[in-house]
Formats: C-alpha cells, sequence, structure tokens
C-alpha cells in the first residue's frame, strides 16, 4: 500500500445477520477491499441490537458489536435513544482505535455514525471518510418517523451537513446523492460516487430455467414477469397490479411471480383479489437467500415499478443490477435512481412513473420485440461488468484512501502520547 498503513475500520449502522441491501453492501465492501490488500476492521452500532457478546464472526468476517444499553430506545423522546446510540457507539470506536491504531476511518450513514466518529477521530488525529447511503432524514419520512419540513425533519438535515462538512471525505453511492450534497454546500472536489455494485462473478448461471418449477407453477417461458424486493409502499407494486389486465388481454399466458414480502405485502394481496388477478399472480413470499436465485432463474422480465419521491428519485437500488448480471430483461420506471441505470433500448426499458398503462405498454412492446431480447441482456450484463462491477469500485476505494494517506498534515503528539490533529469545518 505504498508504504502507508493500510488497516481501516468501518462503522456500520449494522450487518449480518440483519439481511438487507446496507449488510449486502458492506459485506461487498469488505470483501473486496480485502482482495486488494487492505486490512479492515468492522463495528456496528447499538441499532444492531443486543449481542452476547462483543465481537461476532459472520462469513467469515468479524464485527465488534456496540453494546445495548439497558434504556436504549425505550425512551417516549426520540431524540435520548438517538444520544445514546451516538454515545455508546462513540466509547466503543476510542476503544476500537486505542487497540487497533487504523490508519483511517470509513464511517458508513446515518449521520448518527459520523456524530460518534468526528470527536474519536479528533482525538487520535484519524482521517475520516463518510458514505451516504441514504439522507438519514428522508429515510424518517417514509418510515413514518416525522414529515418533510417538521422540525425533526429539519435537525436531520443540519446534522447531516454537519457531519458531511466536517469529515476529510464524502462518499455517496449515486449520482442523485452527490447532487442533493451540492445543492447544500458542499464542494464537489469532496465528493466521490461509488455506486452499487454486484459481484459478477456471482451471476454466471445466465440462461438457465428451472423447468421442473416452472411446470409446476404453470409458468410459460418467455412469458414470465417477476419482482424481487421488500414490499414497501414506493416499490410500486402497485402499479403492476393495475397493468395486469391489460398485459393479459394481449398475452394470456403471461403471468407474475412476486418474491418477498413487507409492509405492503397484505394491501397488494387484497389488489389481487379486488382486480380479481389473482390466477396471474403468484405470491412466493419470503424464501432464504440462498434460494433467490432458482426464483431469478424462472423470471423473463424483472419489473422494477417504483414511485416518485425524495428517496427513488435520489437514491439507486440494487435489485435491478443484480437482474442485470443475471442477463435479465428489466423494465423500470423513470424516476432518478432507475435514470442512472437504465439507458432505454440499450439495457433495458422504461415507463412513466406511477403509469399502469405506461407500464402494460412497455410490457407489451418488449414481448412484440423477442429480437432484441440477446441484445438488451448482453448489453445489461456488459454494463454491470465495466461499471457496476465491486472489484472496480475496490480500485476508487483504493485511491480515496491512498489519497488521504498520501496528504494527512503534520501531527502533534499530546501530553499522554496520542498523536491529535484538529479537524476543522470544510467548505
Amino acid at each position: 500500500m505504498n508504504g502507508l498503513d493500510d488497516t481501516v475500520l468501518h462503522v456500520f449502522d449494522h450487518s449480518f445477520p440483519i439481511a438487507d441491501g446496507y449488510s449486502f453492501r458492506s459485506r461487498e465492501i469488505i470483501s473486496f477491499l480485502r482482495k486488494v490488500g487492505w486490512r479492515t476492521i468492522h463495528v456496528t452500532s447499538a441499532k444492531q441490537g443486543s449481542s452476547m457478546s462483543a465481537h461476532e464472526t459472520l462469513d467469515g468476517i468479524e464485527f465488534h458489536r456496540t453494546s445495548v444499553t439497558p434504556r436504549l430506545f425505550q425512551s417516549s423522546v426520540p431524540i435520548i435513544g438517538q444520544l445514546q446510540v451516538v454515545t455508546t457507539l462513540r466509547r466503543r470506536l476510542a476503544q476500537l482505535v486505542r487497540d487497533h491504531r487504523p490508519a483511517l476511518l470509513h464511517v458508513h450513514s446515518p449521520c448518527l455514525n459520523g456524530l460518534a466518529a468526528l470527536p474519536v477521530a479528533r482525538q487520535f488525529g484519524v482521517p475520516v471518510i463518510y458514505e451516504v447511503r441514504a439522507l438519514w432524514e428522508d429515510g424518517a419520512v417514509e418510515s413514518g418517523a416525522c414529515r418533510e419540513g417538521d422540525l425533526r425533519y429539519r435537525i436531520s438535515r443540519l446534522l447531516e451537513k454537519y457531519v458531511c462538512r466536517n469529515v476529510d471525505h464524502v462518499v455517496t453511492i449515486c449520482e442523485g446523492l452527490r447532487q442533493e450534497l451540492l445543492t447544500r454546500g458542499l464542494d464537489s472536489a469532496r465528493i466521490t460516487v461509488v455506486p452499487n455494485a454486484v459481484d459478477i462473478e456471482r451471476f454466471d448461471r445466465t440462461g438457465t430455467r428451472a423447468t421442473t418449477d416452472a411446470a409446476r407453477l404453470g409458468l410459460t417461458s418467455g412469458k414470465t414477469f417477476g419482482f424481487v424486493g421488500t414490499f414497501f409502499p414506493f416499490e410500486g407494486l402497485d402499479v403492476l397490479m393495475r397493468s395486469v389486465r391489460a398485459i393479459r388481454s394481449r398475452c394470456p399466458q403471461a403471468r407474475f411471480v412476486l418474491v418477498g414480502d413487507g409492509p405492503d405485502g397484505g394491501r397488494i394481496r387484497s389488489m389481487a383479489r379486488e382486480l380479481q388477478i389473482e390466477d396471474a399472480i403468484i405470491f412466493a413470499g419470503r424464501v432464504p437467500h440462498a434460494e433467490v436465485e432458482r426464483y431469478y432463474d424462472l423470471i423473463d422480465v424483472l419489473i422494477y415499478p417504483r414511485h416518485s419521491n425524495r428517496v427513488t428519485e435520489l437514491v439507486t437500488p440494487l435489485k435491478p443490477l443484480e437482474a442485470m448480471a443475471q442477463g435479465k430483461l428489466v423494465i423500470a420506471s423513470d424516476v432518478g435512481g432507475h435514470l442512472e441505470m437504465v439507458t432505454p433500448g440499450q439495457n433495458g426499458m422504461l415507463f412513466k412513473s406511477g403509469d399502469p398503462d405506461s407500464l402494460a405498454a412497455a410490457c407489451l412492446k418488449l414481448l412484440d420485440r423477442p429480437q432484441d431480447w440477446h441484445a438488451l441482456r448482453q448489453n445489461a450484463r456488459g454494463y454491470v461488468r465495466a461499471v457496476r462491477s465491486w472489484e472496480r469500485n475496490a480500485q476508487i476505494y483504493g485511491q480515496l484512501y491512498r489519497g488521504l494517506l498520501g496528504r494527512r498534515p503534520g501531527r502533534s503528539i499530546s501530553a499522554k502520547g496520542v498523536a491529535y490533529r484538529k479537524f476543522g469545518a470544510r467548505p
């Protein structure tokens, strides 16, 4: 590593065994950084939940855990629980930095982690990268914890801005988030996009079809649509439900396989009954991650019908990339997060967000042009390999790390012999 100490301490909100997009991205970051020679240490905040041990090893990766205080999250005042997350994580980080002497802190959102890390970084003179995967205030709106523009929302925005302005460099997972931070006064030179990506080698079974399962479920090759993910309201599965009749009127053999469940699951099942399209829908429910690929094998066209809101316009999802990596056909709504990945007619198709007629038209157009399918699939997989691979991302991270470590300012030594420097606010 050019003669520099190459140990990086990663600070996460949570990790496996909690299985979600956040945990999957974290695992891939760790795995691919290690492949190119970086040593990594990992800690999760108290939001991971209770653990019997101070550390836990999962899939060969050791995670240091932060103890949950008895009063954590029990207060009726949300800020008390959030302050406890910050204070418990701050103490844990100070201990880990003393024990392991990392060269750099790589802190992953939410900003609570950044608030915990900044004073520790000041104490030990360690540079900090802060990775924004979503904006905390927008996530709170989606979860129903606050309303856009209310006091909690405004405070969350201020805290997010404070962390971004006081770290050494900011990473975002997409261009939408980068542009949003620029509107908040951050210097473009201090923001780098390291996009959502996939391990392309995990998806080398393209073109396989589980014929036994397909026959059992009554699926016809070339006419099976699907969705794989969590059933959140913003995913737009209601739009998909309303498009089914129009698609089936032209293609009676069309079937729709929905894999997963979530907060909107009950409403979507009710819609299927009310619209009398139950015979066209297969609700597979939640399936173990190891079995998800079996369902990908059954589906010809993956549909991502997200509604337009701040989260979907700013943040790119991971699932469409996984579908592209498998050489699947992709149809997505024209929200900002999808526009960063899907080029119509080249690696997928787009339709007008919130418009079931537009979705139906896109599906039928694809069915009418099977001669385009091979090129779409090849282009999608080629796109992922070229610009959405974890090998590429690991190189970007490595360049950022080396840049920060190579231009660290001089340090003064405190009376206790601890290296120390102040982080001034950035413009």
